[in-house]
């Protein structure tokens, strides 16, 4: 049979394995449970299994049946501190924890790949590297995996790396995309506290608003992003979340702010945080105010290489036929931590349509939303790819990757 028929034929299974794992989210790194679900899942299988030393984590092999290079496939397993606001069966059971992220589909898929390919296990001419990863929400559980030796498992580093991640809309249902080239952003932090003097709220010019200040540079951060940097190469900064006081007629000592910066390229990365601290600390001056400025690195931009991402979508073609997969001409602003892997391996992040049919793709809640549902329908088709990709690739090695 083919991948899509086996895969098909273990969708009850699959989507039991999904439904146990969305009942009990875990957070960050230490998955307890999770793992053992995963372990439970994989029993049986002819594969070389080994945990994580700092982490909840599982990497799996599998040896081919002919010497060959390795591929690796990767799930994230975490869940989100968002509490579940949905109307399910198999609804979240643990309090203010929820799969809002569709990590629970990833891990059930990548599952269900690992069967479908120890049942081909002798057609592979190399071997493929399983990678279930706690901490990707924030964790950067894929830099501890990398540095316990996920990508040197086998002996040699996998010589392609493929991740998937499904949405719970933008996208039509069952519909598969990705792009060559930057296909998600970095996500920095940006901190700043605003220091002057407090005083009462009826003689500001007694005081040292650090309010004040605090707003103007607010406002100044997006006028410097649109007339700093080009358009076609974004940056974004989002200022979430602002402090400062404690009653409405006191000035306070301090203000504080943090943003989310989000940008595509190296060089931009570079200039936006020599940019930020810069005006920051030139509206202080200008009101007489002191100002500490921190620039937090997070994840890197996901870049897939573009001979890795044709190679995805010709094998989404292959394995659904023509009108599956396109190619999204800008990539998304989210960030991802499969970003560190493909900073050492080449290799491709798709995304996969997993909005309920009956829901409209363009209005749903989108993901980390406590309302966000995932159609279980996906998860055959995640798995079928999954493996189609290893089995293919790895079939290519010695050809190249061809037209």
């Amino acid at each position: 049979m083919s991948f899509t028929e086996s895969a098909q034929d273990m969708r009850d299974e699959l989507i039991q394995l999904r439904h146990s794992l969305h009942t009990t989210p875990e957070l960050g790194l230490a998955l307890p449970r999770t793992q053992e679900k995963v372990l439970s899942a994989l029993d049986g299988l002819p594969l070389e299994i080994s945990l994580g030393a700092g982490l909840s984590s599982i990497t799996a092999v599998l040896r081919g049946g002919r010497p060959g290079p390795a591929v690796l496939l990767r799930g994230d397993m975490d869940a989100l501190p968002v509490a579940e606001r949905n109307e399910l069966p198999y609804i979240s059971q643990i309090e203010g924890r929820m799969h809002a992220c569709g990590h629970d589909l990833h891990t059930a898929m990548l599952a269900g790949a690992a069967h479908l390919l120890s049942a081909r296990r002798e057609e592979l001419a190399g071997d493929v590297i399983f990678m279930f990863q706690p901490g990707e929400e924030g964790y950067e559980g894929a830099k501890h995996m990398i540095d316990e030796g996920v990508l040197t498992v086998t002996g040699t580093p996998p010589v392609a790396a493929y991740g998937m991640h499904v949405v719970s809309s933008m996208l039509p249902p069952k519909m598969f995309a990705s792009r060559p080239g930057p296909i998600m952003a970095a996500a920095d932090v940006f901190t700043v506290t605003v220091k002057g003097r407090g005083g009462h709220g009826s003689s500001p010019h007694r005081a040292k608003d650090p309010i004040q200040a605090g707003c103007e540079m607010v406002a100044g951060l997006q006028s410097m992003v649109t007339r700093t940097f080009d358009v076609f190469d974004p940056v974004v900064v989002t200022v979430g979340s602002f402090h400062a006081g404690s009653t409405d007629n006191v000035i306070p000592d301090e203000a504080r702010f943090e943003a989310t910066v989000r940008t595509f390229s190296k060089s931009n990365r570079v200039l936006v945080k020599r940019r930020l601290v810069e005006l920051v600390e030139g509206v202080a001056a200008a009101h007489g105010l002191g100002v500490e400025a921190s620039f937090g690195m997070g994840y890197p931009v996901t870049v897939n290489d573009p001979t890795e991402a044709g190679f995805a979508g010709r094998t989404a073609d292959a394995l659904f036929g023509p009108g599956r997969y396109f190619v999204t001409p800008q990539p998304v602003m989210g960030s991802e931590d499969f970003s560190y892997v493909l900073e050492e391996v080449p290799g491709a992040f798709v995304f996969l349509g997993a909005c309920p049919p009956d829901l409209d793709p363009e209005t749903a809640a989108y993901n980390h939303s406590p309302e966000a549902l995932f159609d279980d329908a996906v998860l055959p088709d995640g798995a079928a790819l999954y493996a189609s990709l290893a089995h293919t690739r790895l079939g290519a090695a010695d050809a190249g990757l061809g037209g």
